[in-house]
């Protein structure tokens, strides 16, 4: 399903694991097929998989095979899914602003701000006030209007958000960038904001990406929604007993997040799919996936 998707959202998180003599920290990664910014046709989709660390060869693994553009964060490890000599040929990367916005609005952030000041240093035991960057608050702005001019055509056709990002949203973007150069080069390289800056110029192509094609998103939040059921969890059922059980918990969130992504109740699905499903023939168990259930109940309530 998601594999035929042309672009992907990619994330991954931490999963406590029962180990022999301690506990260890595995991860759950996930793979997002999310076509609605474009009013692509393709249902709603996300599989995730298990590994015990975080090392480079298991998205790899996971999308052997796979062609298309996707889109995560700058972790090194996505770097072997583009090398030149990938097959069946390098994918291409799509960073994601929110990463990107988010050191700017951090320095913004009064109340964030001040949680980080030590008491003794607070205003009201003599220390020095808190202070917003203007530099910070400018470059936040810069990008803000991005966001507000790719909002007015999200769920629009690929080739109508392309020609408006041609016409509109490039000009915002090349006025951020040339602000950028120019605020760097004023910079100490250990300013907060010459640090936050320098993170988006070191991916000004993959930032860039979505000026040239409809499909692509300005962020990967559908991935990192997909992961937040897992941060719920954690606190539940605390930690994974072993391996195994890392990837019986990736095969059930697989199942739980696409029903979600679908609209579809994951327990009534699931209740109904575990009834009927040794006696569904192979050629018609995409009957059972979420989107085309949910189709089928919706016939069955007209219907009565």
């Amino acid at each position: 399903m998601c594999l035929a998707a042309e672009r992907l959202h990619i994330d991954d998180t931490t999963v406590p694991v029962l180990a022999k003599t301690r506990t260890i920290t595995g991860r759950l990664w996930t793979y997002v097929r999310d076509d609605r910014p474009f009013a692509g046709p393709a249902p709603l989709a996300a599989f995730f998989r298990y590994s015990r660390d975080r090392s480079s060869i298991h998205p790899c693994t996971h999308l052997d095979g796979y062609s298309g553009t996707f889109q995560a964060d700058d972790y090194g490890g996505y770097n072997g899914l583009m090398k030149a000599e990938r097959t069946p040929e390098p994918l291409t990367r799509a960073l994601c602003w929110s990463h990107g916005r988010r050191p700017f609005f951090q320095l913004c952030d009064i109340a964030g701000l001040a949680r980080k000041a030590k008491p003794a240093l607070s205003v009201s035991n003599g220390g020095r006030p808190i202070v917003i960057s203007p530099l910070a608050r400018e470059g936040l702005a810069k990008i803000d209007a991005i966001f507000k001019a790719e909002a007015a055509i999200n769920g629009r056709s690929a080739e109508e958000r392309l020609a408006v990002r041609q016409d509109k949203i490039r000009p915002l973007v090349e006025e951020l960038e040339a602000w950028m150069h120019a605020t760097r080069a004023e910079l100490s390289r250990h300013d907060p904001v010459a640090k936050a800056i320098a993170y988006m110029l070191k991916g000004w192509p993959d930032f860039t990406r979505f000026l040239d094609d409809g499909r692509i998103c300005l962020t990967n939040n559908a991935a990192e929604r997909a992961l937040r059921g897992i941060a719920l969890g954690r606190k539940a059922w605390l930690f994974a007993g072993s391996d195994r059980g890392g990837e019986r918990a990736a095969a059930m969130y697989s199942l739980l997040v696409t029903a979600k992504l679908n609209d579809v109740d994951p327990h009534a699905w699931l209740a109904d799919v575990l009834a009927r499903i040794a006696s569904i023939p192979q050629n018609k168990l995409h009957e059972l996936l979420p989107w085309n259930w949910r189709e089928q109940q919706q016939a069955l309530l007209e219907a009565a």
